[in-house]
């Protein structure tokens, strides 16, 4: 029984610190509309710099640890980047073109996709009262994004290339969760970066954006994104795939938005109205009720998931 209890113990500190991943780079993530408001130079442009760096730094990462990206992997996973890149690409064009607010919202409807996804690929199931705080959570996207629409900063535009995004989002989301049963996080984003650069630098070069280097402060903005939400943040969510649903580590994201909002009204003077208030409470009440739950049910109850067996995972996985 002892070994047992062990594993148990083990699963229970990957859950809880996989939740407390997902999370930490929600708030990151959430910065990133604000960061971009205040780059200079071309959407392209700047996500072609941030995912070269990014792919750069990985590579040195895995040959650190005494390992080389293989040409395996890159076959394999090569869809991962591909989504990874056209989520990027949409997603940082919504945030300069719409109101942060309601790019980050339409966002965040990605969990509703990816939950019908993991119950029908992975067997994940969800629990009554989980589904009526996940409904209530929805709910407060909603408002959140009614209450944006008479910005001044909303443009249809933008509120297209969110959709866009969702679609991506949700597709880089599942590929990843599936790959994780065979990979470790580094030796995925290692290739999914690696591919996703290579895509974004190919499209920005055939769209004839420039792909000059940053200047002045758009060196910092871009180390910013690059170091904290983009390499750091990815890599631990990529960890997380194999501790924890699918379903309830996209929720999690759900609070992004939220914290969009604030930090827009507080550095970008973008207007919270009493709907993106009462929302954005809405969202963080019901998000973390479902975490909460998740982090307290023992080890049984927190098993809603039959993954198969993994193959090529290494230990640090």
């Amino acid at each position: 029984m002892a070994p047992r209890a062990s594993s148990e113990r083990s699963a229970a500190e990957d859950r809880t610190l996989a939740i407390v991943a997902v999370s930490v780079t929600t708030a990151a993530w959430g910065a990133v509309p604000v960061i971009l408001r205040q780059v200079q130079m071309p959407t392209l442009g700047f996500a072609s710099w941030r995912l070269a760096i990014g792919a750069a730094i990985l590579q040195l990462a895995l040959l650190a640890t005494g390992r080389r990206l293989r040409w395996a992997s890159v076959r394999r996973y090569w869809p991962g980047g591909v989504f990874y890149a056209a989520d990027l690409v949409l997603s940082f064009g919504a945030f300069r073109v719409t109101s942060v607010a309601s790019a980050t919202v339409i966002g965040a409807l990605a969990p509703i996709f990816i939950a019908l996804g993991a119950s029908r690929l992975f067997g994940e199931r969800f629990g009554r009262r989980e589904l009526v705080f996940a409904g209530l959570s929805f709910v407060g996207v909603g408002l959140v994004a009614v209450g944006s629409v008479g910005s001044s900063a909303w443009n249809p535009v933008g509120d297209l290339l969110a959709f866009g995004s969702v679609a991506s989002w949700t597709a880089y989301w599942l590929f990843s969760k599936r790959a994780r049963l065979d990979v470790s996080a580094l030796e995925y984003m290692a290739t999914a970066t690696l591919v996703g650069a290579l895509v974004v630098v190919a499209v920005t070069a055939v769209g004839g954006v420039s792909l000059a280097a940053p200047q002045g402060s758009d060196w910092v903005w871009l180390w910013v994104v690059v170091l904290i939400p983009g390499t750091l943040g990815h890599l631990m969510v990529a960890w997380s795939h194999r501790h924890l649903e699918a379903w309830r580590s996209s929720l999690i994201t759900q609070c992004q938005p939220v914290v969009a909002s604030i930090l827009a009204w507080v550095l970008l003077d973008q207007s919270l109205t009493p709907l993106v208030i009462v929302g954005g409470l809405l969202v963080i009440a019901a998000t973390g009720t479902i975490v909460v739950r998740s982090a307290r049910g023992s080890p049984a109850e927190r098993a809603d998931v039959q993954l198969p067996e993994t193959r090529s995972v290494d230990p640090a996985g």
